[in-house]
């Protein structure tokens, strides 16, 4: 691939061009580069052009090939002046006699048409050809186009996909613009509330009175669920766990068995080594198991979310709680279904009080995300057309 259209991928992915183009300008530019050169080569003699190049890249080679074997006074010199001449002679006489700069080709030969050759005869013959090289000259700038449009388009399509990303930002905040920032969003964050705080409150008493062992059981059967984001743990301290007895003590008297003298810890456990080895390296961990993937965030998920995070969540509240919490986010449930409740009305206006800021509530009101939005939107429609058009393989 040319410098040149490597450079001009380069800088249409990063947004823009040397001269600050958009990829949209690279592209309509690479394409009009592609066009001037196809019509230089279609001035020039079309196919004709490509059988000059042709022959002008295998004088050039053959040349480049014998000209350190072929220079000097010894017999091997001598043999590869002889091999050179015979090709080149081949080459030359088998060129059509229209062949577009065909005298070039003929005056090279002469330069090489003697009994010794220098360097010097090697550069004149290359000068001789140097009429045929514009022919070469002329297909390897219309591949370079062709070049810097594959990668112009491929900076394009990154753009539509950044394009994208960013039209649905403003489309969100736009949504959050026109919420009832006056709803009264305390009606829904009461019993998210409640029900938190009872979830934490049985999560803590679990940790407490369940054993480590049910714990785990726990933690991997929210592998299968989404929603309840347990991290899993390392694989030695589950086996640990599953296996040991010390699995049936809980971890709050795990984490602080671990601290325990070895001779201390041997009344507790049957190897002291491997409680410490398994366990109070992993302290940080347990610590972490708390009630976090169970409860409620706010501002809460748009209805249909939030009715997959209690559903899943369910399951896991019933084991470790009271009916009581399960009440709690039973009723949560209910409110997303509730028409008189106004669900997405009020989950609207939460997000739009916790998530924009003045500056944005500012660009929202003076109809700066609008205008952006609507460029934005007009710049990938641009883009999708650009991107529509077949371009030379």
């Amino acid at each position: 691939m040319s410098e040149r259209a490597h450079r001009a991928g380069v800088e249409a992915g990063s947004g823009s061009g040397a001269d600050g183009q958009s990829p949209l300008e690279v592209l309509e530019g690479a394409r009009r580069r592609f066009e001037d050169a196809d019509q230089r080569i279609a001035d020039a003699g079309g196919d004709a052009v490509a059988e000059a190049a042709e022959a002008y890249r295998d004088a050039t080679e053959l040349l480049d090939d014998y000209v350190d074997r072929a220079t000097g006074t010894g017999r091997e010199n001598f043999k590869a002046y002889v091999e050179l001449e015979g090709q080149f002679d081949s080459l030359v006489s088998e060129l059509p006699d229209d062949l577009k700069g065909r005298e070039a080709f003929e005056e090279a030969l002469d330069a090489i048409d003697k009994r010794r050759l220098s360097e010097s005869d090697f550069e004149r013959a290359h000068e001789a050809l140097e009429p045929a090289a514009r022919y070469a000259e002329l297909l390897e700038e219309r591949e370079a186009a062709r070049e810097a449009i594959d990668e112009a388009r491929t900076a394009a399509a990154k753009r539509r996909r950044v394009l994208a990303d960013e039209i649905s930002e403003r489309e969100r905040l736009v949504e959050l613009g026109e919420a009832d920032l006056e709803a009264p969003v305390e009606e829904l964050r009461e019993p998210i509330d409640a029900y938190n705080e009872a979830i934490e409150t049985a999560f803590e008493e679990y940790r407490v009175e369940t054993s480590a062992r049910e714990v785990f059981e726990l933690l991997e059967r929210s592998r299968w669920y989404p929603f309840v984001d347990y991290e899993q743990p390392p694989d030695d301290l589950a086996t640990y766990v599953r296996e040991d007895p010390a699995g049936e003590y809980t971890i709050p008297e795990l984490l602080e068995y671990a601290n325990y003298s070895r001779s201390k810890l041997e009344h507790y456990v049957s190897s002291a080594d491997e409680l410490k080895r398994r366990v109070a390296t992993q302290q940080t961990f347990l610590d972490g198991i708390d009630a976090d993937p169970l409860t409620i965030p706010w501002p809460p998920g748009e209805a249909g979310v939030l009715r997959r995070r209690v559903r899943e969540c369910r399951p896991f509240v019933e084991r470790v709680a009271d009916e009581d919490a399960v009440a709690k986010l039973r009723s949560i449930r209910r409110l997303t279904t509730d028409p008189e409740f106004e669900y997405d009305r009020l989950q609207t206006a939460a997000q739009a009080v916790a998530q924009l800021s003045p500056d944005e509530r500012e660009r929202l009101a003076d109809g700066r995300v609008a205008d952006k939005l609507g460029s934005l939107r007009d710049e990938r429609a641009r883009l999708e057309e650009a991107l529509e058009v077949e371009d030379p393989i």
